[in-house]
């Protein structure tokens, strides 16, 4: 699409473009609705077009707004001047592909808001680890008298901060939002990790990877951006002197290292230490990576990394990514519902110690579970797989020669079953490696019920004596 001559010319004077008299926004989400009220509130005749049926607080939002809506598109959405793409709307989407042909502009949320957001802005993105590390960020900036705003993809919607006196704005940006994005200045940012994830969307790793490098468009000239050192392939030629690199001891790229001890920044001649792992309140190596990185941007945005460390102590981890849920009689009790890809659930058998029961399945995006496979073998005792990807998951487990396999159909059989078979020192872990769209309607309804589960289990344990060595009929042992 490219900036318009309006937009550069409006940049330049550092005056917000003028808006055009129509838009229709397709989608009404969280970010489509916030994207229409913001329009709306500044005069804009705002119309938003969502293919399903809206729920009520949604009809309920828009029309406190004055914001008309359909179900369903229709031409009507197209009697506009611009189409505003609210965050995961497909440019194979039907509707897109028409106004392309029509010759109706088309913007996505961060270059319709980038003019009206302010303050510094430090953007993260990633397949993994990107809210942890947004909201842990934002967690540590904040202090008396300064105003900083988590926002994007987690959080506050960004239609809901711009135009609005911040001082930092930390955003978690998903690829989808970036395929849209012409650009934004940022002073610094982050990839957390590149892993292969909404394939079906992008069309393939390489679009989903070229997507994600849009972050570097806009970036301030004397910013830079946190990936990891894995990473190095993957990051444009042209960019790379602008990387800081996370990784291992021993790695002469980096200069962020993770260490059994802690992190540390090498910068120049010497390094500062940012954290030991006693100082985390977060489970999982892969966390460790996600501190290092939220620690790194702080002291980039000029922070002290001595202040920092007791404000990390107080953070509270994000409810359904590694959390810990509950510990019966030597067995620990893990939400990861958020895992919703392979990658996910591969980090997260890898980086929890001792063994694991792995509660998996959902709707599935596409992937092969060949490297999932991999990790169950290695780290899992049993493996408990529900859901309409069942049968991908049995097979990919079956050809990678998963010995504790066990079919259940569905959350409450899977407690009951990790219940009999978990061992002292296992930890039980719902990490699914697909979407809930199959039984719940997003990923925390999915883990709020295996928390209850689990409560509702251990209370009913404790009431009537049971046992608290798993069953002895030999189900605890792969195989039976």
């Amino acid at each position: 699409m490219g900036v318009s001559h309006v937009t550069e010319a409006a940049e330049k004077t550092g005056a917000p473009p003028p808006l055009p008299h129509r838009i229709t926004v397709v989608g009404a989400g969280v970010s489509g609705i916030s994207l229409g009220r913001f329009a709306a509130s500044r005069g804009v005749q705002t119309f938003v077009s969502d293919q399903k049926a809206l729920r009520e607080d949604q009809k309920n939002s828009l029309a406190e707004a004055g914001i008309l809506w359909e179900e369903g598109h229709t031409p009507r959405a197209l009697e506009t001047d611009l189409l505003l793409l609210s965050s995961g709307i497909s440019p194979q989407a039907p509707l897109v592909r028409e106004a392309r042909d029509r010759g109706i502009a088309i913007k996505g949320e961060l270059s319709f808001l980038r003019p009206y957001l302010r303050g510094r802005l430090v953007g993260i993105t990633g397949s993994n680890g990107k809210s942890t590390t947004v909201t842990l960020l934002g967690h540590m900036l904040q202090r008396e008298g300064r105003a900083v705003a988590v926002a994007g993809n987690v959080g506050t919607p960004l239609g809901d901060v711009a135009d609005r006196p911040y001082d930092i704005i930390v955003m978690e940006l998903s690829s989808f939002q970036l395929h849209w994005s012409e650009g934004l200045p940022l002073e610094c940012g982050a990839i957390t990790n590149l892993d292969p994830d909404h394939i079906d969307w992008h069309g393939s790793y390489e679009s989903y990877v070229a997507d994600k490098m849009n972050i570097f468009r806009g970036l301030s000239p004397s910013g830079a951006i946190v990936a990891q050192s894995r990473e190095w392939a993957s990051l444009p030629e042209g960019e790379r002197h602008r990387v800081l690199l996370l990784g291992e001891e021993g790695d002469p790229r980096a200069s962020l290292v993770l260490s059994p001890r802690g992190a540390i920044l090498r910068r120049g001649h010497g390094s500062t230490a940012l954290f030991s792992r006693e100082d985390l309140p977060l489970l999982g190596r892969h966390n460790e990576e996600n501190a290092a990185m939220a620690m790194a941007l702080a002291v980039l945005l000029g922070e002290d990394p001595e202040v920092l460390r007791p404000r990390m102590a107080t953070y509270s981890p994000l409810p359904h990514r590694c959390a810990f849920v509950a510990r019966w009689e030597g067995v620990t009790f893990v939400d990861d519902s958020k895992g919703t890809n392979v990658a996910a659930s591969v980090t997260a058998l890898r980086s929890l110690e001792g063994p694991k029961v792995v509660i998996l399945g959902g709707r599935g995006k596409g992937e092969s579970y060949d490297s999932l496979a991999r990790a169950v073998k290695e780290c899992a005792r049993w493996a408990l797989v529900m859901g309409e990807e069942r049968p991908r998951l049995l097979e990919a487990l079956r050809r990678g020669e998963v010995e504790g396999v066990k079919e259940v159909s569905g959350m409450e059989e899977a407690v009951q079953e990790a219940f009999s078979r978990a061992l002292p020192g296992d930890t039980v872990l719902l990490s699914p490696a697909c979407t809930s769209w199959d039984a719940y309607d997003n990923y925390g309804a999915r883990g709020d019920h295996f928390v209850a589960l689990v409560k509702k289990e251990m209370e009913r344990r404790q009431k009537c004596g049971c046992e608290a060595s798993p069953a002895t009929d030999g189900s605890s042992r792969p195989g039976s």
